[in-house]
C-alpha cells in the first residue's frame, strides 16, 4: 500500500513562490496517475493539476495554468508543485493522491496524502 506525504507548505506573500513535494514510501509510484488538490474550510476538495504515470501530459485548472508546474521523478518515488506568482485564493490545504490514471476526479484516487498547508498574504 502507498502512503504519501507532502512538505512544503508554509506562508508566502502574494507573489512569492513555493514548491511542494509528495514523497510515497511503501511501493512505487511509477505506475500511477497522481494529482494535487487543494480544499479550504467548508467546500469540496478541488482539482488543481494531473500528470500520467509517464510524465509526459499534465492537465491544469483554470484558476492555476501558467503558474503552477506538476512534475515528478519516478526514480525518487516523489511528485512536485511549482507554485509560482501565488495569489490569497491559492491559500488551502494542498492534498497529493495517486490512482489507477491521470484524472480531474477525486473519485480516481485510491491514496492520499495527509495534505500541508499553503497560506498566502496579501
Amino acid at each position: 500500500q502507498v502512503q504519501l506525504v507532502e512538505s512544503g507548505g508554509g506562508l508566502v506573500q502574494a507573489g512569492g513562490s513555493l514548491r511542494l513535494s509528495c514523497a510515497a514510501s511503501g511501493g512505487t509510484i511509477s505506475g500511477y496517475g497522481m494529482a494535487w488538490f487543494r480544499q479550504t474550510p467548508g467546500k469540496e476538495r478541488d482539482f488543481v493539476a494531473t500528470i500520467t504515470w509517464s510524465g509526459v501530459d499534465t492537465a491544469y485548472a483554470d484558476s492555476v495554468k501558467g503558474r503552477f508546474t506538476i512534475s515528478r521523478d519516478n526514480a525518487k518515488n516523489t511528485m512536485y508543485l511549482q507554485m509560482n506568482s501565488l495569489k490569497p485564493e491559492d491559500t488551502a490545504v494542498y492534498y497529493c493522491a495517486a490512482g489507477a490514471t491521470a484524472s480531474r476526479s477525486t473519485r480516481t484516487y485510491a491514496y492520499w496524502g495527509q495534505g500541508t498547508r499553503v497560506t498566502v498574504s496579501s
